[in-house]
């Protein structure tokens, strides 16, 4: 290289570095609750591959499913600096200390996934989720439609105690099946979002309730406590899907292939793509000001094994769940 190229090429670095960050070059801290469940895992495989779209620099932090370890990532990356922060709330309360601190850092949160307490709406940008009542109203009315004036007792898998998420869930079937009086919920306790909790729950319903023949459906606030409770079901003897009816949310790639093997009925879909309309607000936000709606809705699609399951899975299994 010429002394003269040299010299221009040295300046053009000089001028690029002087210039300000535009939005590919966002520095992003995601505080992830873990991967309790596929669709967790998913959520951030995805979210790596939207930031990646983007050229965005994006720090992920496994809290392992506790809040005390979201909120001290949430305050390295305060201290880090960043250009903002996603957050997918292990629980609904206990953010306003942390989130104040963010926002005199004049450093925007945004909601994944989950909502939290109504206290503190003020102190996050928005929140990209879907309407999980919404979600569970559509289990709910799968169910009834399917069962028709059939008396049926369900037992229910709920998710974490105190996440929104499972009480929205949870809230959204009591009222779809409140419609109809053939329909009642007979045993519900947490699976913790966890294939192997969702097992050992199930279990425990099946003992409880005649080895499994006064449960006509089971509703599980996701799909990995699903897939627990119809290996529970398989190893007391039972046919998941036949004998006992199954309805879950999330629609990961493994209930899937239990609709293939006619061991699942129906799934509600959680998109795990949060983080790309999340990034977008983001670059908006910081480039125009421009302040996005305080919540943004994702779609719920009910997948049945009628909605070609071989295909669902195949299109999904490379997600990263």
């Amino acid at each position: 290289m010429t002394p003269k190229a040299l010299f221009a090429a040295s300046a053009m670095a000089a001028l690029l570095l002087a210039l300000p960050a535009s939005a590919g070059q966002l520095t992003i801290g995601f505080s992830q609750i873990g991967s309790e469940s596929g669709w967790r895992a998913a959520e951030t495989s995805v979210s790596k591959q939207e930031a990646s779209k983007r050229q965005v620099n994006l720090k992920i932090a496994d809290a392992q499913q506790k809040q005390e370890n979201q909120i001290k990532a949430i305050r390295s990356f305060i201290a880090q600096n960043v250009d903002a922060i996603f957050l997918a709330p292990v629980v609904s309360t206990g953010w306003d200390s942390v989130l104040k601190e963010a926002k005199e850092a004049k450093i925007p949160v945004v909601l994944l996934d989950r909502d939290i307490d109504p206290s503190g709406k003020d102190l996050y940008l928005t929140a990209v989720t879907s309407d999980s009542v919404h979600e569970g109203a559509v289990a709910g009315d799968w169910l009834a439609k399917t069962v028709g004036d059939k008396a049926c007792n369900i037992v229910e898998l709920q998710g974490t105690v105190g996440a929104s998420v499972a009480a929205n869930r949870k809230k959204g079937f009591d009222t779809a099946i409140a419609k109809h009086p053939n329909l009642k919920v007979v045993r519900s306790q947490t699976g913790d979002f966890t294939r192997a909790k969702g097992k050992e729950v199930m279990e425990s319903f099946i003992k409880a309730e005649g080895g499994g023949k006064n449960i006509c459906a089971v509703y599980a606030h996701n799909d990995d406590m699903m897939v627990g409770a119809i290996q529970a079901m398989k190893e007391a003897g039972l046919k998941p899907g036949k004998d006992i009816l199954t309805v879950s949310i999330d629609a990961v790639p493994d209930i899937f292939k239990a609709m293939v093997a006619g061991e699942a009925n129906a799934t509600v879909e959680l998109t795990p793509n949060m983080a790309g309309p999340a990034f977008d607000v983001v670059a908006a936000f910081k480039e125009k000001g421009t302040v996005p709606p305080k919540w943004i809705q994702t779609e719920s699609r009910l997948l049945t094994a009628a909605d070609n399951p071989q295909k669902e899975y195949d299109s999904k299994k490379g997600l990263g769940y």
